[in-house]
């Protein structure tokens, strides 16, 4: 019987790649990164702009064709991209955190649902204006344990136009990418689920995955939906230590 890559891994130097969520861009990991520094010996740590211009699946192996080999660390869009790269190229993910992330939405109707509200969206901010819906954006109940000093309204602003908000809507929301509940079961290598305590909803979906997925392990840390920058020295302290045991597995 062929071994897993759960044991046949070899380790070097720690290789990480961040994927940022929707309307942010990759400095929203600078944090984390910042504390990690100190947690990683050898930390090879890059964050990825998510780009324009492709579909959902075809927008994961971009990431991929960049990002290279490594552990994925995706913050809730992010997070849909790095599981479904994970699934499609497992040569290049090496192990997976998930923050604050879904495998997408099962039901249909729901999945329709969706779809509709994010072209509303996608339509709003082609109206407004990137710093206006931002804001309107942020004002989320999902956002509400946010300090708004620490949302980065003013980098994504900059960051930001309409058209590649209004393509992250329409081309990367969970209104149009295929559901992967159904292929966690195949995922072989180490994987993290991190979710916010106040965060309920994500609560129970990181527990959701961490049932399908062998080996998973689900954590929870003070705070909502937006880790990284709510928490970003617990984040980091999280997957510093997901990134020793992984290693530990693999030389065991």
């Amino acid at each position: 019987m062929m071994s897993s890559r759960r044991e046949s891994r070899e380790h070097g130097p720690v290789r990480m790649v961040f994927v940022p969520g929707f309307s942010q861009p990759p400095d929203v990991w600078d944090d984390v990164l910042a504390a990690l520094e100190p947690l990683v010996v050898g930390l090879d740590a890059v964050a990825l702009d998510v780009p324009d211009g492709a579909d959902f699946a075809d927008t994961a192996q971009a990431l991929g064709a960049v990002g290279g080999p490594g552990v994925y660390i995706g913050y809730s869009m992010g997070g849909r991209l790095a599981l479904r790269l994970a699934l499609d190229r497992p040569d290049l993910v090496e192990g997976l955190v998930l923050v604050s992330a879904t495998p997408g939405i099962a039901d249909i109707r729901e999945r329709a649902a969706r779809a509709a509200s994010d072209e509303r969206l996608a339509e709003d901010v082609t109206r407004s204006g990137v710093e206006d819906f931002l804001t309107r954006w942020l004002a989320q109940p999902l956002f509400a344990t946010l300090p708004p000093e620490r949302s980065k309204l003013d980098a994504r602003a900059t960051w930001a136009t309409p058209a590649r908000l209004a393509h992250q809507m329409r081309s990367l929301g969970q209104g149009v990418m295929e559901p992967l509940w159904n292929r966690l079961a195949a995922l072989d290598v180490p994987v993290l689920v991190v979710s916010g305590e106040r965060d309920e909803r994500y609560c129970a979906i990181g527990d959701e995955i961490a049932r399908r997925v062998r080996g998973a392990e689900a954590v929870r840390l003070a705070g909502g939906h937006a880790l990284p920058l709510e928490a970003p020295d617990a984040l980091a302290r999280e997957i510093a230590r997901f990134s020793h045991h992984d290693s530990d597995a693999g030389e065991a």
